[in-house]
């Protein structure tokens, strides 16, 4: 009786399911993470294929049709002003690293959300990933040079991303898999870690395929074409004696090509063919002119200092750059297009589709504006332009310095906008008076004694013709000025101060060779440009 009682009241226990040490059983991380893996695999083979296509000749070019570049750009271009200002302000010239790593944290942020969507609902998370294809594509496509077979790279790399993302998650929902498959959660490890393989060798490779070969051969050509070009170039006069001050602290007269600010929306820098390159001049014109790089480098060259500066730089900020240029007036290739006598803007086009516009008559006024080849004596670097870049004196840079530049459109002001101008930034951008002192850094502590401030002060095209310092609210003194080397570039100035304990306030003005003073009234880089006095607050031991 007790036998058959127990036999009846006693349940044997289940074995367990080959089913529950599924990644169905795992917690979200784990599907997280492989939404990561399949992520990040779709995205270092889509730059993989991309980076074969340019190689190959398939695709139009690695920055067109590298996905990660096209969104980026993208996001560039329809970021607000203020966040740009702030990127530029918090990074300077690393602000495409912060918008590297920017893009890489919000990428992997939406990658682990897909995971754990797939682990619920896979159909859903594959559909995201197919709209996200569909985005990327559409940024691809209408980069500048792009055409419709540079969404392949994209195409392959998100339709392997959605394979390995069904593999990962298919035991999830389907029980009926396959039961010689091996242990799922085995499976799960070996496709995530695939996954995760083929994002690190995918996009390693596509960082050390040669894509732009050709424009590194031509760049290395290009210096050679340069040197014979030159042998009868205006030359710039020797630098007079006094040029530069032997201040410490005080930054080179010259700014050394790998020290050169930058600042533009290239998020992978334009890789031009200086054999393939042609410059178009077109629009209210009496004559279309289209030149190849011969075509420049045989016109009437001119060798000229020019000192750059960025709308961007705060008062007393490092996006400003004295560098010696060479190349062909612009007013020269203007004239023989014959403007019509209603153009009053020059709009620029560089091969990745930022447009700038430039007032005509600034152009044509006999200043040293030119399309420059070469930058403190050395073929133009592939981040300042390579290989023609534009270089206008006395204006921001973003009315005039354009790079890579491949088209010049004569139109009006009141019938196109630039890139900037549709921004909220101002038309002409004209440079104001500004200076900025080098040394001491702000906070920094001093001995007593003599000690030599010094820094730099420029009004491109009008040029400076005295520098004053004010300690505390005392009297305004005039500083030590270097000798001008012309209107167009910056000069340096010092002062030597008998510094005294405590803590105290220094300030430098400038006056422009006008007369007129800089102004104290405060305004940020908004709509055209800042102004107000530098100053430094510093503690003498």
């Amino acid at each position: 009786m007790t036998n058959v009682t127990n036999q009846t009241t006693s349940k044997p226990q289940r074995e367990p399911a080959a089913d529950d040490t599924t990644p169905a059983k795992a917690g979200l991380i784990a599907s997280a993470l492989a939404g990561l893996a399949a992520t990040a695999a779709a995205i270092g083979l889509a730059e993989l294929f991309s980076a074969l296509g340019s190689l190959l000749g398939l695709t139009s070019t690695s920055t067109s049709a590298s996905p990660l570049n096209a969104l980026g750009s993208t996001f560039i271009q329809f970021t607000p002003e203020w966040l740009k200002q702030l990127a530029i302000a918090q990074f300077g010239t690393n602000d495409k690293v912060a918008l590297r790593v920017g893009m890489g944290i919000t990428l992997a942020i939406l990658a682990l959300l897909l995971g754990v969507v797939a682990r619920r609902k896979l159909l859903v998370a594959q559909i995201i990933f197919a709209l996200l294809a569909v985005v990327t594509s559409v940024a691809v496509v209408t980069r500048a040079g792009a055409s419709a077979v540079d969404i392949l790279p994209t195409i392959l790399g998100v339709a392997a991303g959605i394979y390995l993302l069904t593999r990962l998650f298919t035991p999830f929902s389907d029980r009926s898999a396959a039961p010689d498959a091996g242990p799922n959660r085995r499976r799960f490890v070996q496709l995530a870690t695939a996954g995760a393989g083929l994002a690190v060798v995918g996009g390693g490779l596509s960082r050390i395929i040669p894509t732009s070969a050709s424009a590194e051969a031509s760049r290395v050509a290009a210096a050679a074409a340069d040197t014979a070009a030159t042998a009868t170039i205006d030359k710039m006069k020797a630098l007079p004696a006094g040029y530069q001050l032997d201040t410490p602290g005080i930054v080179s007269y010259v700014t050394p090509n790998a020290d050169f600010y930058r600042i533009d929306t290239a998020l992978t820098v334009p890789r031009l063919d200086a054999t393939t390159w042609e410059l178009r001049i077109h629009g209210m014109v009496e004559k279309e002119i289209v030149i190849n790089y011969q075509d420049l480098l045989a016109r009437p060259l001119v060798e000229r200092m020019v000192t750059l500066t960025c709308v961007s730089n705060e008062i007393g900020g490092s996006l400003v750059g004295n560098a010696t240029w060479q190349g062909a007036l612009l007013a020269d290739l203007l004239k023989e297009a014959v403007p019509s006598a209603d153009a009053d803007m020059v709009m620029s086009r560089s091969s990745d589709g930022m447009e700038i516009g430039s007032p005509l008559a600034v152009l044509m006024d006999g200043r040293d504006a030119m399309l420059a080849f070469k930058m403190n004596d050395e073929v133009l670097p592939f981040e300042h332009g390579f290989p023609v870049r534009m270089v206008v004196p006395g204006l921001y840079g973003y009315v005039s310095a354009t790079k890579w530049v491949v088209e010049l459109e004569l139109t009006r002001f009141d019938q196109q906008n630039a890139y900037w101008t549709d921004r909220g930034w101002g038309e002409k951008g004209p440079i104001k008076t500004s200076n900025r002192i080098d040394t001491p850094k702000s906070f920094q502590q001093i001995p007593a004694g003599k000690f030599a401030i010094g820094g730099v002060a420029w009004h491109q095209h009008t040029g400076i013709s005295k520098v004053e310092v004010q300690i505390d609210d005392g009297e305004w003194q005039e500083a030590k000025i270097s000798t001008e080397v012309s209107i167009d570039t910056w000069r340096q100035w010092s002062f030597v101060w008998d510094a005294t304990p405590g803590q105290h306030t220094i300030r430098s003005r400038a006056t422009d060779a006008n007369g007129e003073v800089q102004t104290d009234a405060v305004q940020g880089v908004l709509p055209d440009g800042a102004t107000g006095y530098d100053s430094r607050v510093v503690t003498v031991n």
